[in-house]
């Protein structure tokens, strides 16, 4: 007799997997390993066109591993990597692993409060880092104005094919700094010259603190999630699961920053774990990564909407061949249903959406790459992730299909907030993630966000959710951005206002916005203020439209 399935999602799971898999746990490191002795001269990496081997990165990763212990880096020590995507990103994660080490991801963007703020709250004593003025000249100063004890610098044209790296020099020589050692200076390439036999660290995959993840800081703060070796393996078999490729067959490629929690798990470390060549760029910029997928044929490419929508909306999109694409991953923000159909149809590949949390290493839920890949859906829950509808108020489960907290427990979420207990009792409760967002499960077991719990607009009592304002502004075919948020208003408590960039050469008036949305929203729901802009909307640093800053810069604008 069929044993009865526990959850609604265990029925319409694909075919390849299912929801009670088991997911091993062991240390990272092991990934790369495993990958470097079944795979090893298979390309691991393409960078501009510097390609390496899994063998020649694992073998630079054990030696960096030794030097780094010789420089006194030891188990739980907290180590910064300030650093765009490259090899030494993915080298350095994984050395730091090796030593037992806490992974601190530090954004090249980030301005010097910023930075120092963050080195003082993770306890952050090493930084590694490139030669790069941008970079180095902020870290150089951290080294005196902060705790940071020791610099590790990268030579940024030693990992540049010829000619890039002689042109690199000649023609933006004025972008690196000149890096003497020093007590508390280290060249890379110095900490190379060993047996490449770094000294076994035991590591309990359970407890041991791998990463300290900030979050983006939408409310307050941000906060360090403790992420564990079992905790982030977690997050890279379920994926690789979920996905269902075969072990060195496909690229992957890398443009999202890696030192943001999606693409540290969707891009690097499910390369790692699969075997993919990994296509990167140091950063994502839309005609250079257009020719690299047509040059490179990556078959798996993780992305933001925005993203997504910038290259359903480029004026040359047709002279591009992005056919080698299978699977295209959409997380970090919601995907527009418009959006997801225009990008399938222009590429030819399967886009799904998912959905996680810094919290969460980060993936919870994605729609299957085979089967129902529901529009508008957040998919099903990972396997041996439940995921669960309560009530705020009450703490209770919500009857099916109606709105409530989206809630979850599973292998990859987090131990809790780096010294911030209360933060951490608020957030996991009853041993379930709280996620803030408002969602509903439907009969089959899929999830759909309605919106954040903050992000609610309340006007004259009725509530209205951004989300489901903008989905039907994306309708509109002049449209190609939009942010929908509530702003104070003496009548109504809250009003409804949309931010809005047309498409080239496309002109929308306020009223004609209103009149398309007339009888897909509710009057309560139509935005009372518009506002149409030339410049492209504010973006968060992995390129998801932002909200926060732009009702920032709204109240900034009456203060």
């Amino acid at each position: 007799m069929a044993e009865t399935p526990s959850y609604p999602w265990e029925t319409t799971y694909p075919s390849h997997v299912k929801w009670n898999n088991e997911i091993p746990s062991y240390p990272i490191y092991e990934m790369l390993s495993k990958t470097a002795k079944s795979y090893g001269d298979d390309p691991a990496f393409d960078f501009l066109g510097h390609k390496h081997t899994w063998v020649e990165i694992n073998d630079e990763v054990l030696r960096f591993a030794k030097g780094l212990q010789n420089q006194g880096v030891e188990k739980g020590m907290k180590v910064g990597i300030f650093l765009p995507n490259c090899p030494y990103f993915l080298i350095a994660y994984y050395a730091l692993m090796y030593v037992g080490a806490t992974v601190v991801n530090y954004n090249p963007l980030y301005a010097e409060k910023e930075l120092a703020n963050m080195i003082e709250d993770s306890d952050t004593d090493v930084m590694i880092t490139a030669d790069l003025k941008m970079l180095f000249g902020k870290m150089e100063k951290m080294l005196h104005d902060t705790r940071l004890n020791h610099i590790i610098v990268c030579s940024f044209t030693d990992i540049l094919p010829f000619p890039k790296n002689l042109l690199f020099k000649y023609l933006k020589g004025k972008e690196l700094s000149e890096i003497k050692v020093t007590k508390r200076i280290s060249k890379y390439s110095d900490m190379l010259a060993n047996d490449g036999k770094p000294t076994p660290v035991k590591i309990n995959p359970l407890e041991d603190v791998a990463l300290y993840q900030y979050t983006g800081g939408t409310t307050g703060l941000p906060k360090g999630a403790m992420l564990t070796h079992a905790n982030i393996v977690a997050n890279a078999e379920q994926a690789a699961l979920w996905l269902g490729c075969e072990e060195g067959k496909d690229k992957m490629l890398g443009v999202l920053p890696f030192f943001h929690v999606f693409a540290m798990t969707a891009v690097m470390n499910l390369a790692v774990k699969q075997a993919m060549e990994i296509i990167a760029l140091p950063r994502f910029e839309l005609d250079q990564t257009l020719a690299l997928i047509e040059k490179k044929k990556p078959t798996i490419s993780p992305a933001v909407p925005a993203i997504i929508n910038g290259i359903n909306n480029h004026k040359k999109i047709g002279k591009f061949d992005l056919s080698s694409i299978k699977y295209c991953v959409s997380g970090g923000a919601p995907l527009a249903v418009e959006v997801k159909k225009k990008f399938e149809s222009k590429t030819g590949c399967v886009a799904v959406e998912g959905y996680g949390l810094t919290e969460s290493s980060p993936v919870l839920c994605c729609n299957p790459t085979v089967g129902d890949n529901k529009a508008g859906s957040i998919g099903l829950p990972f396997p041996q992730t439940v995921v669960e509808i309560i009530d705020p108020e009450t703490g209770e489960h919500v009857p099916t299909g109606e709105r409530g907290e989206l809630c979850a427990r599973g292998p990859q979420v987090m131990k809790g907030y780096w010294n911030r207990d209360e933060d951490t009792a608020n957030t996991i409760k009853n041993g379930r993630l709280h996620t803030g967002d408002i969602a509903i499960m439907d009969d089959d077991g899929y999830f759909f966000i309605v919106d954040r719990i903050k992000d609610m607009i309340i006007t004259n009592g009725y509530n209205v959710y951004p989300r489901n304002v903008e989905e039907a502004i994306y309708g509109h075919p002049s449209v190609e951005e939009c942010i929908v948020a509530g702003l104070p208003d003496r009548q109504r408590g809250e009003i409804v206002k949309a931010w809005i960039k047309c498409k080239e050469d496309r002109i929308l008036t306020a009223e004609d916005l209103k009149v398309f949305l007339k009888d897909k929203i509710s009057s309560m729901e139509i935005p009372k203020r518009i506002e149409f802009r030339d410049e492209a909307l504010p973006k968060t640093m992995i390129g998801k439209l932002s909200r926060k800053d732009i009702v920032e810069e709204e109240l900034g604008k009456k203060g």
